[in-house]
């Protein structure tokens, strides 16, 4: 088992570069089932969760070799197996994005249902309404999806709420289905983008990506595609709250600030002072933190996944800050780690009433899921003493090497066994 500890109290300083986006790369990786071609995907971030989906693509017979410096070439020539098993669908919630491109690819596919972090329900039914409304016939037995369709055939798909991996697994059944699809209250994420800009490098026809409604015409058949995945947000709002909490000057690089238009919005408000460039943010933290208000919702608006992060600022922030989570309801695990090391957090119901303590001390801190553990680091940084965060292989779910980025801007921090 290994742990991470930190002691706190370090002003940051220097340059910082952002990896390629996990939520990007998944998708990403499983999209090259559909097409019998190789396909050259660069910026892939070294992340537990990626491996997995590698082992995954391997059990359905592709060939994935990691080239290093984040380039995977992935041969889908030999794909014939259709099954994915619990031992790898548990522990990783976008496994279930292979539905779709199985389906598409094969006619059939057999997945257990996913896993993953515990921050919610987070119920597929959403996917599976949406396949079978392309034709596919769908059963739950034993724990496992499985779906048949000699070939899937277009149709107008209205998702009850926005679904970022549900709208992205339809969208890859519905490139290879027959005749037209639409995507109405889809997801507008980046992400979404992101795949939707390989699929068409592939020769899919896909229109409306950004927006609420997405408009797809299948065709016959996808080519092999070269392709380079976006930097990652969350990262980079993460190391924004990083410099901001340990008042340091950090610049950060080889991010998109657009994509993080409603953080920074939301900590300029706060009094910090934060500078975009094209591919570049520089964050000067003063170490005078005004509390402030926050509610979570679908992009572009205040990403979930930013929330525990910016509720550890809050914690030594001037005033009281209301945080209120609407997309997942049970996203506020860490907050009893917080409360050990002297925050001052309430609940009730889906808000977090945040009154602002004059510092935090570290304490042994264990993570609960990928976003709290970042949560966990960032107020550690803060401080004063030593914190120890066991369960890190959450963390590494989504943030690659974190504790070297960090020790290059000054972090007293290691990563011990």
């Amino acid at each position: 088992m290994e742990k991470i500890i930190i002691k706190g109290r370090e002003r940051l300083h220097g340059s910082i570069a952002v990896s390629g986006a996990k939520n990007a790369a998944l998708p990403i990786m499983t999209a090259s089932l559909l097409t019998r071609e190789k396909t050259l995907i660069h910026n892939i971030p070294d992340l537990r969760d990626v491996r997995t989906i590698s082992d995954l693509l391997r059990i359905f017979g592709a060939r994935v070799e990691d080239r290093g410096n984040g380039t995977f070439e992935i041969d889908g020539s030999s794909v014939h197996h259709h099954e994915a098993p619990y031992e790898l669908v548990k522990t990783m919630r976008a496994s279930c994005m292979v539905l779709g491109p199985l389906l598409a690819r094969l006619g059939r596919a057999k997945v257990s249902l996913p896993g993953g972090c515990a921050i919610g329900e987070r119920p597929i039914n959403l996917h599976l309404k949406g396949l079978e409304t392309l034709g596919a016939k769908i059963k739950l037995e034993h724990g496992y999806v499985i779906a048949e369709a000699d070939r899937l055939k277009g149709g107008r798909i209205y998702f009850d709420i926005p679904t970022v991996t549900g709208t992205m697994n339809i969208m890859m059944a519905a490139v290879l289905a027959e005749g037209d699809t639409l995507l109405e209250n889809a997801a507008k994420e980046p992400e979404i983008a992101d795949l939707a800009d390989m699929l068409r490098k592939m020769g899919a026809k896909i229109e409306g990506d950004g927006a609420d409604t997405i408009s797809i015409t299948g065709v016959t058949s996808l080519h092999g595609v070269e392709h380079t995945i976006i930097p990652d947000r969350i990262e980079t709002g993460t190391f924004i709250i990083a410099a901001a909490i340990t008042g340091g000057e950090v610049k950060i690089t080889n991010c998109i600030p657009d994509h993080s238009e409603s953080l920074i919005m939301k900590l300029r408000e706060s009094g910090l002072e934060i500078k975009p460039g094209k591919t570049t943010i520089l964050i000067k933290g003063n170490g005078k933190i005004e509390g402030v208000d926050v509610e979570t919702s679908p992009y572009p608006g205040f990403p979930t996944d930013m929330q525990a992060q910016i509720m550890s600022l809050l914690c030594i922030a001037k005033g009281t800050s209301i945080i209120t989570e609407t997309v997942f309801e049970n996203r506020f695990m860490h907050v009893s780690e917080l409360r050990r090391m002297g925050a001052d957090i309430r609940i009730r119901g889906q808000s977090a009433t945040v009154r602002g303590v004059g510092g935090l001390s570290g304490a042994p801190l264990m993570a609960t899921d990928l976003r709290a553990s970042a949560s966990l680091l960032l107020a550690a940084l803060a401080a004063e003493g030593e914190s120890v965060i066991s369960r890190v292989y959450h963390i590494d779910r989504g943030y690659e090497r974190i504790e070297e980025k960090l020790s290059k801007l000054g972090a007293n921090i290691r990563r011990v066994r």
